[in-house]
Order: C-alpha cells, then sequence, then structure tokens
C-alpha cells in the first residue's frame, strides 16, 4: 500500500530532470500521473517508464505558457486518469542577465513560466475542486488535495544576475500563500519548496557557451562555471549539491496524508544553506 493509492497528480515539467524524479516518487507511492513536457518524445519516454513498472501515466506535452495549456492539462487528469488530487507546478527554466543587459523578453519570459502558468493551471482546477469538494462533503468525505509550487532561494534571498527569475519566484510563494486562505475551504493544502544547488543537466553542462537548450524558440545558455560550482558547494553545510531524487522527496512529502495540516508553507530544499 503507497501513501498516495488512488490518487491523481498532475506534475509539469515531468519529461526530465527534476519533475520526472517527482513524478516518479509520486508513482511509486501509488499515484497516478499526467506528464508534460514542451517536447513529445521526455514526455513518451518517460510515461513508457513508468507504465513497464506497473504504474500509470499519461502525457500532456505542450509549453506550460500557451494559452490553452491548462485547461488541457487538468482535462487530461480528470478524463483519462479519473479526477485530480495533486498540482505539482514545476516547469521552468533560467534566463539570465544582469539588470542593465536585461530585455523586456527576458524578464516577460520568467514571470510567464514561473507564475502565470502556474496560476493558469490553478484556476483551471479551480472549478472542479469546487465542485468535487461539495460532492464530497454531501457524501460525508473529507478529502485533502495538494498543491505544491516550486520556487528557489533566488526568491527567497535573491540573486545577482537573476533579478528577472528572483522576482517570479518571489512571486510564485505569493500565490502560495494567498492561495492557502482561499482554498482551505475547499481541503486543499497549499505549499511551496524553494530549491538551493540540485545538480541537473542543465547545472553540469559545459559552461563554455556550447551548450543550450532552445525554449519558444530562444536559444539560452546553460551550464555552470565548475569554480563557481565548487564556491556554492562551500557555502551549503551538507557540502554538496543535491540530486534530483532528493528534491523529489521534499516536494512529495507535502503530497502525503502526514501534511493533511500543513498550508501556506515554503519549505527549502537546500543542504541547510539561508541567504
Amino acid at each position: 500500500m503507497g501513501k498516495l493509492d488512488g490518487k491523481v497528480a498532475i506534475v509539469s515539467g515531468s519529461g526530465r530532470g527534476i519533475g520526472q524524479a517527482v513524478a516518479l516518487k509520486l508513482v511509486a507511492e501509488g499515484a497516478s500521473v499526467v506528464i508534460n513536457d514542451l517536447d513529445a518524445g521526455p514526455a513518451e519516454e518517460t510515461v513508457a517508464r513508468i507504465t513497464a513498472a506497473g504504474g500509470k501515466a499519461v502525457a500532456c506535452v505542450g509549453s506550460v505558457t500557451a494559452p490553452d495549456f491548462a485547461e488541457r492539462f487538468v482535462k487530461t487528469a480528470v478524463e483519462q486518469l479519473g479526477g485530480l488530487h495533486i498540482i505539482i507546478n514545476n516547469a521552468g527554466y533560467t534566463w539570465d542577465n544582469v539588470l542593465q543587459k536585461m530585455s523586456d523578453e527576458q524578464w516577460y519570459a520568467m514571470v510567464d513560466v514561473h507564475m502565470t502558468a502556474p496560476m493558469r493551471i490553478l484556476r483551471a482546477a479551480s472549478e472542479y475542486f469546487r465542485i468535487i469538494t461539495k460532492k464530497e462533503a454531501g457524501e460525508g468525505k473529507a478529502t485533502h488535495r495538494k498543491v505544491v509550487n516550486i520556487s528557489s532561494i533566488a526568491g527567497t534571498g535573491g540573486n545577482a544576475g537573476q533579478v528577472n527569475y528572483s522576482a517570479a519566484k518571489a512571486g510564485i510563494i505569493g500565490v502560495t500563500r494567498a492561495l492557502s486562505k482561499e482554498w482551505g475551504r475547499y481541503k486543499v493544502n497549499v505549499n511551496c519548496v524553494a530549491f538551493g544547488l540540485i545538480n541537473t543537466r542543465l547545472t553540469s553542462a559545459p559552461a563554455d557557451g556550447s551548450s543550450s537548450i532552445e525554449i519558444e524558440g530562444n536559444k539560452i545558455k546553460t551550464g555552470v562555471n565548475p569554480d563557481l560550482l565548487k564556491m556554492m558547494e562551500a557555502q551549503i553545510p551538507l557540502g554538496r549539491g543535491g540530486t534530483p531524487e532528493e528534491a523529489a522527496g521534499a516536494v512529495a512529502m507535502l503530497c502525503y496524508p502526514e501534511s493533511d495540516y500543513v498550508s501556506g508553507e515554503v519549505i527549502v530544499c537546500g543542504g541547510g544553506f539561508r541567504v
């Protein structure tokens, strides 16, 4: 018996990296999951991996910033998996620059993916939550549902060269705390996990400018200078960056029944690092 048997989750940006680790963790505890990625390949590969292991998952491919995405994401869960109990707003990326060189496009890209997209997904789920909560109350049930938004230590303390990202990640904390007050009547726990240094394909890529990802037609450089990584790790009390699986653990514990009386909180998953 898993802690999440019978639950249905949607996890944005779950075709790879931290999002994939979160999805796999939820499935291991019994949940069915809607997998999302910007590209079909990673999403379908993750679904295949889950189904091959005996779990249940379906894909919902596309950009979370597309105007019609949120409704499609929620609809996939309700119609194909039979409901919706857990929302993980994980999808995102960074597009760094110092303020004097930052374009409007860079600014709005971060706000759109880290704040507007999660808001739209939550808004799309609101009517379903309202209806199902009323139905369950009439049946004498008390089902807690979970929202976990993903922030960053850039959002809790700021980070040079990331005014846009820091602002957006601070904003999602505000969304979390406001919605926890609005949705308490629906028995929805709304919390946030702020990641510190988590070692992923984006941080481990060469930092010489040769590695990049393409998002919405823009080439975004990836990779962190190895010397900078060492300096960052030296400031972490645990002495290292975290793994995607450790990041997933921090998210998953806010989805378990043990967290039914925790809402409006921000948990920093950063190995003890504080800014």
